[in-house]
């Protein structure tokens, strides 16, 4: 199997000196760059290999999570969207799981279409003190950004490790 379809992309540094929103808003948006960039140049194959013993998490797998936690904390649980559940049944919260047709560069062009989304809910909001719309939600915009930020700053140390575990590839 050939090099993935893949390609990096440009990341901006966070913002160090800006208002709240500014500076929540670039800490993630380099992030999620940091993501695309962690597993561009992986093989699909690769991409779905258990690499590090004892774990089942997969770059692929890391990836299709991360899509899953940008519906629902923004579309889903902030702006109460009425879009498709990103989880299965069987496991509410998960999404590690892949499926045979999944290949690594459609998860990625999943994530940043999600990442896309996730902005644009974010940009309609008026306020990081809006609160959700989801139905029994009662955290606000800011707590959604931070939460993102920790979701997807842990899940590249996750990658960081599966990543130089593959073919040695470390770095940002």
């Amino acid at each position: 199997m050939g090099i993935s379809e893949v390609e990096p992309v440009e990341r901006s540094h966070p913002l160090q000196a800006a208002d709240e929103r500014a500076a929540l808003n670039s800490m993630l948006d380099f992030l999620r760059a940091t993501v695309v960039n962690k597993v561009a140049g992986l093989t699909d194959e690769q991409a779905s290999t258990h690499s590090v013993p004892a774990s089942a998490l997969t770059p692929a797998g890391l990836v299709k999570h991360l899509t899953g936690t940008e519906r629902f904390w923004f579309a889903i649980d902030f702006a109460a969207q009425d879009i498709e559940w990103p989880w299965p049944d069987d496991n509410p919260h998960g999404a590690f799981a892949l499926s045979p047709d999944d290949t690594l560069a459609s998860l990625v062009a999943a994530y940043q279409a999600e990442c896309a989304r996730s902005r644009a809910v974010v940009a309609a909001a008026p306020s990081l003190d809006d609160l959700a719309q989801g139905k029994d939600m009662t955290f606000n915009l800011r707590y959604a950004l931070t939460h993102m930020i920790e979701e997807t700053a842990r899940h590249l140390g996750h990658l960081d490790l599966l990543r130089e575990s593959l073919d040695g590839t470390t770095g940002q």
